[in-house]
């Protein structure tokens, strides 16, 4: 038995061979050579994948080949910008040409098979709805403050040209994502009387509390929305929306029959929030109270975190 294990064993432990690889190629360039032998179990005289080391192959392919959608956008001069297609690896399709290799016992090329990979938003939903505007606000802030006016402008970029969908839920911190320096956000030297800014990333509250007054002008559903412990000057008394990424977050649900847009732009002192959707909506928007355009007072700070 142990000598026939070993024999069959030896059946598949043979010199590398050109005439033995597979090579896999995408676009016409070469991803990798690999040889048969090093995918069979040491099974005696049954040529058996390991499943293990496949699947090894297809996690390193996907990582390879996976090229992401991208939404399509209304630029600052208010042009559609079309959407792309991405594409991911076919799985099922490669790995029938896999396993037509791994019992040919010959040399091969595969060409990696795809499956498009569509974006959530194209054009013609974005000439859809941002047709009809149903909600706006503007709040005002200090552009020479260099650092808060940066981090302000990077949420605002997040958000921009996002679109909920009916039923679903925005959520401001999954959509802005973690404020930390590896994706940009500086930390303010001064911070605004009454604001509870964080440590890096100070100022994205002003952000959420403009997009939560655009939204209740809206008329969304609010779902979660917290006030700050102190009063803060860019939004009237109780109208702010005080948003950290390891603790509050403003989220609101899409209860329309129609998609919802964001359309968000940090420029001059103004953070300014505009909700378009399509011109068939049905909407009662609520009354809010307008921000101040008095640039608040602004002090030094020794901790970002007071």
């Amino acid at each position: 038995m142990g000598f026939a294990w070993l024999c069959g064993l030896l059946l598949f432990v043979q010199p590398y061979s050109a005439d033995d690889l597979l090579f896999i190629e995408h676009d016409g360039e070469e991803l990798a050579a690999i040889h048969r032998e090093d995918y069979v179990l040491p099974f005696p005289g049954i040529p058996l994948m390991n499943p293990d080391k496949y699947q090894a192959l297809l996690k390193t392919l996907d990582k390879q080949i996976y090229q992401p959608p991208e939404n399509a956008y209304i630029n600052n001069s208010g042009q559609v910008i079309s959407e792309k297609t991405g594409h991911q690896l076919y799985h099922k399709a490669f790995t029938d040409l896999f396993y037509t290799y791994f019992y040919k016992n010959k040399s091969s090329r595969i060409e990696v098979p795809i499956l498009p990979v569509h974006p959530r938003v194209d054009r013609d939903l974005l000439l859809h709805i941002g047709v009809k505007k149903i909600g706006q606000y503007v709040t005002y802030y200090n552009s020479g403050n260099k650092a808060r006016s940066h981090n302000i402008s990077l949420a605002a970029q997040a958000i921009n040209n996002h679109v909920i969908f009916p039923g679903e839920t925005f959520s401001f911190n999954r959509v802005v994502g973690k404020r930390t320096r590896d994706r940009g956000y500086m930390k303010a030297p001064v911070i605004v009387r009454g604001e509870l800014a964080e440590d890096i990333g100070g100022g994205i509250c002003q952000v959420s509390s403009t997009l939560f007054n655009a939204a209740d002008h809206a008329g969304v559903k609010v779902i979660e929305r917290y006030s700050h412990s102190r009063r803060v000057p860019y939004v009237p008394p109780g109208r702010d929306a005080t948003v950290s990424w390891y603790g509050p977050d403003f989220t609101f649900k899409n209860d329309y029959s129609f998609p919802l847009l964001i359309r968000a732009r940090a420029i001059g002192g103004r953070m300014i929030i505009r909700i378009f959707s399509s011109d068939e909506i049905e909407y009662e928007p609520r009354p809010v109270p307008g921000a101040s355009r008095q640039l608040p007072k602004e002090i030094p700070s020794r901790d970002a975190n007071d």
